[in-house]
């Protein structure tokens, strides 16, 4: 079954870090595209980091350049996004998604599949 599944979100204080886990089974994330997208209560669906299989690019949202860390573990077929320094405007429920190309693109409707969400709460 083709499956994308989130986890490592959490309770943790400003300035703590977190890494955040997405598992795909039933494809091989080689062949696509795999961003992290966030959206805090009362706020539009934002793009915060993508890597692209076609040269291992990442890019990642301004608000959160130097701070945050997308790779991936091909063995493990995983996507990791690693978030250092974390502020309270961090604070969001954070996704995992795959496009079906080895480009990234900001749009999230470009987006195929998609996992369920995990929270992500900075405050002291």
């Amino acid at each position: 079954q083709v499956q994308v599944v989130e986890s490592g979100g959490g309770l943790v204080q400003p300035g703590g870090s977190l890494r955040l886990s997405c598992a795909a089974s039933g494809f091989t994330l080689d062949y696509y595209a795999i961003g992290w997208f966030r959206q805090a209560p009362g706020k539009e669906r934002e793009g915060v980091s993508c890597f692209s299989s076609a040269d291992g690019s990442a890019y990642y949202v301004d608000s959160v350049k130097g701070r945050f860390t997308i790779f991936r573990d091909n063995a493990k077929n995983t996507v990791y996004l690693q978030m250092n320094s974390l502020k309270p405007e961090d604070t969001a429920v954070y996704y995992c998604a795959t496009r079906r190309r080895y480009h990234c693109v900001s749009r999230k409707d470009e987006y195929d599949y998609w996992g369920q969400g995990t929270q992500v709460t900075v405050s002291s």
